[in-house]
């Protein structure tokens, strides 16, 4: 933190930031109908499996960093629940997207 004339902020560097806006039209880009694509079902699964794979590498190095932990487990029932929504409204999709992922479930 830095100190400004009676004002603190936080520097956040740019290169340790894990998830920037070119990673995420990629991973929209790849998952969903194209870049600027990140309402469907595939691809905000995408970006929580991408999100859910960075936390838990977090955590094996921060073993009690709890508060990344109950963030994990709130984006692994985000990814659940529209899993879920997915298979509901067409199986087809649902399979292809756990399989492009490599979820197990």
């Amino acid at each position: 933190m830095a100190c400004d004339g009676g004002i603190l902020f936080h520097y956040i560097s740019t290169s340790n930031m894990y998830l920037d806006s070119a990673k995420k039209a990629e991973l929209f880009e790849k998952h969903g109908k194209g870049a600027k694509d990140t309402g469907s079902p595939e691809s905000q699964i995408a970006l929580f499996t991408f999100r859910i794979a960075h936390l838990t590498g977090h955590l094996q190095k921060n073993k009690k960093d709890y508060s990344t932990q109950r963030a994990l487990r709130m984006i692994i029932g985000k990814r659940r629940r529209m899993l879920d929504y997915l298979q509901k409204i067409d199986i087809e999709r649902y399979r292809a997207i756990i399989k492009e992922l490599g979820i197990r479930r």
